[in-house]
């Protein structure tokens, strides 16, 4: 186990420095920051004097060099349009963020949970039909044409949800289930496969010999094994979902870390940018790590092998 941990961590920690790395340099395709921050009517000297004071016009391989140095000390430099520290700007989105993830990450969870064992449980062949009809086509549906429709439906022609913003619970509900149901199809394919495989394990036949009803063998015996394989995919959607917010605080206005990036791509406002990748990218290889400790915990043949 402390090989395998070793291993990970120095995969994840791999895996950060790519990200941040293509980061660092992608955003500099955006273009010259200066040329934001300096007015129309600037001079050719204005902008190399800008250029020299943020330090771009160093060459990029020393750029990047310094800034690996200073970002291993914890600083990943100033916001170019607030002057403050880039990471304390991400760090005050961070809770909205975490907020929307998790809240959609158990409407999916939940939903695919409650539907798939309602759709073992029926006999009605065509209400299993409905429910994954419905799921696939949200999935075919992308998240920010989805989130668009539930504005107008629930906020626009309905009024029962506000569409912007976030404060209290109901500001909570659009973006949370526009997000938590992209993944409803995979979660419930996922769940009911695994749920027939167990179906024709010994263990089960062997509790309906006993005398066993078909929910008591359902939630007893099958569920937690059919799980096993949900709380990894699920586990790893929980990183993706963290990344997938920028869609949807984008379309709701949820003043998160994802909507602070797109706001400083169109600012040109680096530190901001590389800050705010650097976290979603280290929360997801530690959500991930987490995942596959826990795998090994509910499945001893993982540890062994």
């Amino acid at each position: 186990m402390v090989h395998f941990l070793a291993k990970r961590i120095m995969q994840s920690v791999l895996t950060v420095l790519g990200v941040v790395t293509a980061a660092f340099f992608l955003v500099r395709l955006a273009g010259d920051p200066s040329l934001l921050l300096l007015s129309a009517e600037a001079s050719q000297e204005d902008i190399a004097r800008m250029r020299e004071a943020l330090g771009l016009n160093r060459p990029l391989i020393v750029q990047y060099l310094d800034f690996i140095w200073s970002a291993l000390q914890g600083d990943f430099g100033v916001s170019l349009r607030q002057n403050v520290s880039a990471m304390s700007l991400v760090l005050e989105r961070v809770p909205a963020t975490l907020e929307l993830a998790l809240t959609s990450f158990v409407v999916g969870i939940g939903l695919a949970f409650i539907l798939g064992i309602a759709m073992r449980m029926t006999k009605a062949r065509w209400l299993r039909e409905v429910i994954m009809w419905v799921a696939l086509t949200r999935q075919a549906i992308p998240i920010f044409s989805f989130g668009l429709l539930m504005i107008l439906i629930f906020s626009v022609w309905l009024r029962w949800l506000p569409s912007l913003g976030r404060g209290t619970w109901s500001h909570l509900v659009l973006p949370a289930l526009t997000l938590g149901t992209y993944e409803l199809a995979l979660y419930l394919r996922l769940f009911n496969a695994s749920l027939a495989t167990e179906q024709r394990q010994d263990y089960v036949r062997t509790a309906y010999a006993k005398g066993q009803g078909r929910i008591q063998v359902l939630l007893g015996h099958m569920l937690p094994n059919a799980l096993l394989p949900l709380v990894t995919v699920a586990g790893i959607n929980l990183g993706l979902l963290l990344g997938g917010t920028v869609v949807t605080e984008t379309v709701f206005s949820w003043p998160g870390v994802g909507r602070l990036i797109v706001q400083s791509v169109s600012q040109r406002d680096f530190p901001v940018i590389i800050a705010g990748v650097f976290l979603i990218s280290l929360m997801f290889v530690v959500i991930n790590l987490i995942v596959d400790i826990l795998y090994g915990i509910l499945d001893p043949r993982v540890r062994l092998a």
